[in-house]
């Protein structure tokens, strides 16, 4: 019978320095950053082109922003079973649903950032005879940035979410994969490790990401400190 309770602190570190000697736990770790790096990757770089094609073109936001709207209030999670049928179970299906769960939350919060610029910034700028493209790269793209470091943070908790389900869908390896393997042999020990690694590991990419927004927005007096 499998056990009921939590493995003790004791029995967790023997499992994991275990898992640690044998390269078991790095070769499904490695596993499932690259699912989440490439997701986040396709997701990241889809959200971002369709947020300046709807944020920078009135033309654009009737094209994309409308399907976008509709498409975003789909869980994306939802979509697994539709997925599997076009994908199958392999890794396109796995990357594919990590990134369709970023793209939307990249795409919100840029569109948001461009079309939410102040206007009185935009007035300054042509004032000072800046052309289209330079308002675009010297104030509407600076000014976007905040909300888009907030979109990325987001994009990060979701993929990660994604990561866990995918993983349980006839996966073979990865930190999901390890999850699911223990808990049909009733290894409490081992959930725990998985579960403290999805935790370190979404920490420790937050916190990344706020270095690098502290670094591109060290403009702002509120990033560095709260100063004015």
């Amino acid at each position: 019978m499998a056990q009921s309770v939590i493995a003790a602190p004791s029995t967790i570190g023997v499992s994991f320095w275990t898992l640690v000697a044998s390269g078991e736990l790095a070769n499904h770790l490695l596993v499932s950053l690259g699912r989440v790096l490439s997701g986040l990757s396709i997701g990241l770089v889809a959200g971002i082109v369709l947020a300046l094609v709807a944020g920078l073109s009135r033309v654009g936001e009737y094209i994309v922003d409308a399907p976008m709207q509709m498409l975003r209030t789909l869980p994306s999670l939802a979509l697994a079973p539709l997925f599997i049928l076009w994908l199958g179970v392999g890794e396109t299906m796995k990357i594919t649903m990590i990134a369709c769960g970023t793209v939307f939350v990249i795409y919100q919060t840029l569109f948001s950032g461009i079309r939410g610029i102040d206007v009185k910034l935009l007035e300054a700028g042509r004032t000072l005879g800046l052309t289209r493209l330079e308002l675009i790269g010297h104030v509407v793209l600076p000014g976007a940035l905040p909300a888009f470091f907030v979109g990325l943070r987001f994009a990060l908790g979701i993929s990660w979410l994604s990561l866990v389900v995918v993983e349980q869908v006839n996966a073979i390896s990865g930190i999901g994969f390890l999850a699911s393997d223990a808990r049909d042999f009733g290894r409490s020990d081992v959930i725990v490790i998985c579960l403290l690694i999805y935790a370190l590991l979404g920490l420790a990419i937050d916190v990344l990401v706020r270095l690098i927004e502290r670094r591109a927005l060290a403009w702002r007096p509120s990033v560095i400190g709260g100063q004015q």
